[in-house]
């Protein structure tokens, strides 16, 4: 169960499901929305899985609706099931949980026959559907948790839904924290990171460029991959970028669509650096990889946002280390159990404009310590970090429940 199918930004999502696919699972894909992403990976086309689409607003699939609110009835969790949401609107006044039980009842009349098993990503609307579909046809359920769905949930639901699943896992040991601490059982709550697909992200061999930021004609590549929404901090990183002393070298590549992306384009006007910056749109992942290996620094100032919102550890910064390639980010959320500063890279407070400035200034002008940390980090991720791993616990947590290939 997703919130959307196929998205660009959710890489660690797909390569999870191909690699229960390759252990061996029959899956089918139910998404709640229908894509807008224009591009998609490779990784997309390898799926085999069957796509059910549920209707994304109630009132333009009345029928359909209707049809699920008929069979759904008729099962014998129906009446459990709809006090529980009852229960739940009455503390959520709000449209999107009528449409979660709308879109729970469509499930129910359209599951496959031999489905056994529901398995939610993100504990917020997807895990809301997942639940009510799950007690209405009696299956067990379990739900893997990120990031925004954990920290923009109120408690009380997620502790309702930590206590209902079968069990959850979590990708930072943050996040863990947090949910055991909500959790009955808190031996119910995991800790899996995602860890990345090795074999599409190979070693980086070859030997970057000594840049240090002196010569104008061959500028320090910094490249960023990321939506262009608050918890990126890119608004962040754009100011700390202007205060630079105007002969360091350097050039910014972002990569990434996002609301927010015109409103940064005319930041960087008002800075003076629009000049040095690149912005690229959506890409699919053969061009972010192309792209860590002709860079010289990641950077990525992510923050906490005002209702919580944040990133767990952001794939593509386990992505960029992969490639050797130094990171620069902020010391928030999951960040800090992949680098160490001054370690393995740079960490800096969220929204510390002259801090991350004055790291960004080291990291530009020191390529040997760029090499240094890139290395650093590229072992740890190797080594602790492949997808492998997360997909084994999977599938024995799957198995624990008697669900096998």
């Amino acid at each position: 169960m997703l919130k959307g199918y196929p998205r660009l930004s959710e890489t660690f999502i797909v390569q999870e499901l191909r690699g229960l696919e390759l252990a061996g699972f029959k899956l089918v894909i139910v998404s709640l929305r229908h894509p807008t992403d224009k591009k998609r990976h490779a990784v997309h086309d390898e799926i085999e899985a069957d796509l059910l689409y549920l209707p994304e607003y109630l009132h333009k699939e009345p029928m359909r609706v209707l049809r699920g609110l008929w069979a759904a009835r008729r099962q014998p969790g129906f009446k459990v099931a709809l006090q529980g949401w009852l229960a739940d609107l009455w503390r959520d006044r709000s449209r999107n949980r009528l449409r979660r039980f709308g879109q729970a009842a469509v499930l129910v009349a359209e599951w496959p026959q031999d489905g056994a098993w529901l398995h939610a990503h993100f504990i917020h609307t997807p895990a809301s559907v997942t639940d009510y579909a799950a007690r209405i046809m009696g299956l067990g359920w379990s739900v893997s948790a990120h990031a925004k769905d954990i920290w923009t949930s109120p408690d009380w639901e997620l502790a309702a839904k930590l206590n209902r699943a079968h069990w959850t896992v979590t990708c930072t040991e943050m996040g863990h924290k947090h949910l055991q601490s909500l959790a009955q059982n808190p031996a119910t709550v995991h800790l899996s990171y995602h860890g990345l697909n090795l074999d599409r992200f190979p070693p980086f061999t070859e030997s970057r460029p000594a840049r240090d930021g002196s010569d104008a004609a061959d500028p320090v590549q910094i490249v960023s991959v990321g939506r262009a929404v608050p918890k990126k901090g890119y608004d962040t990183l754009l100011r700390a970028l202007a205060l630079l002393p105007a002969d360091l070298q350097w050039r910014f590549t972002h990569l990434g669509g996002g609301a927010q992306r015109s409103d940064l384009q005319s930041l960087a006007e008002s800075l003076g650096i629009a000049d040095r910056i690149r912005w690229q749109g959506a890409v699919d992942q053969a061009e972010v990889l192309a792209a860590y290996r002709e860079s010289d620094l990641f950077a990525l100032a992510c923050r906490i946002t005002a209702d919580g919102d944040r990133d767990g550890l952001p794939n593509v910064l386990v992505e960029a280390a992969s490639q050797g390639l130094a990171c620069l980010s902020t010391n928030i959320s999951g960040i800090p159990e992949l680098f160490s500063n001054a370690e393995n890279g740079w960490l800096v407070a969220p929204d510390d404009t002259a801090a991350l400035s004055a790291a960004l200034q080291t990291a530009i002008t020191s390529p040997s310590l760029r090499q240094q940390y890139g290395e650093a980090a590229a072992k740890k991720v190797r080594t602790t970090l492949d997808y492998h791993r997360s997909v084994d616990e999977l599938v024995a947590l799957f198995a624990a429940e008697g669900v096998h290939p």
